[in-house]
């Protein structure tokens, strides 16, 4: 710094020195929001399947159970005795829904299949949250890129310390993304 008139030394050597620490920075944040970015959206396809297929079940479920219920009304309303055919066949449809409700030795139940498919949607949200912490963070080394050049160009000092700030900042929002993204919510 020059005697106290508020410019940056001539040399700017600490400034290019500051762009290049925030452009590896900035790839760094960028390379994973990108990761954040893909792992969200493969475990949304993910959870999606999996609610697919507890809804398939469930219609499988319903089915049956409508079948067998059906079938023991109509001899119930009749007044006839079901034929012992009829009968283990309905028995067979509530074992099947039964079945259909949880499988823990298969984890394709109903019970099973919603736990999986919430297990992937909380890390959806947590890499969507990584996601956006990652991208305020790459926005925070933009800017203070931008005013890194700026202040190299004008010798304004107080260019140089608010690019600082925004450095700083946006380490803190990367730091965040990799180690606790669902810390802080931001809109």
């Amino acid at each position: 710094m020059s005697g106290g008139h508020g410019h940056v030394d001539g040399s700017n050597k600490k400034i290019a020195l500051l762009v290049a620490v925030l452009a590896a920075a900035l790839a760094i944040s960028e390379m994973g929001g990108k990761s954040s970015q893909t792992n969200a959206l493969v475990t949304h396809t993910e959870a999606s399947n999996l609610w697919n297929f507890f809804q398939a079940k469930t219609i499988r479920q319903t089915t049956l159970r409508t079948a067998a219920d059906q079938v023991e009304a109509t001899f119930k309303d009749s007044g006839q005795a079901m034929p012992a055919a009829m009968k283990a066949q309905s028995e067979r449809w509530r074992q099947t829904a039964q079945r259909y409700e949880t499988e823990p030795e298969t984890g394709e139940g109903r019970k099973e299949l919603a736990a999986r498919a919430k297990a992937k949607e909380a890390t959806r949200d947590k890499s969507l949250a990584a996601y956006h912490m990652f991208e305020y963070g790459s926005a925070a080394f933009q800017l203070a890129i931008v005013l890194a050049g700026a202040a190299a160009l004008t010798s304004v000092v107080w260019l140089m310390v608010v690019s600082c700030g925004l450095g700083v900042l946006g380490i803190g929002f990367t730091v965040l993304a990799f180690v606790a993204p669902t810390l802080v919510h931001l809109p």
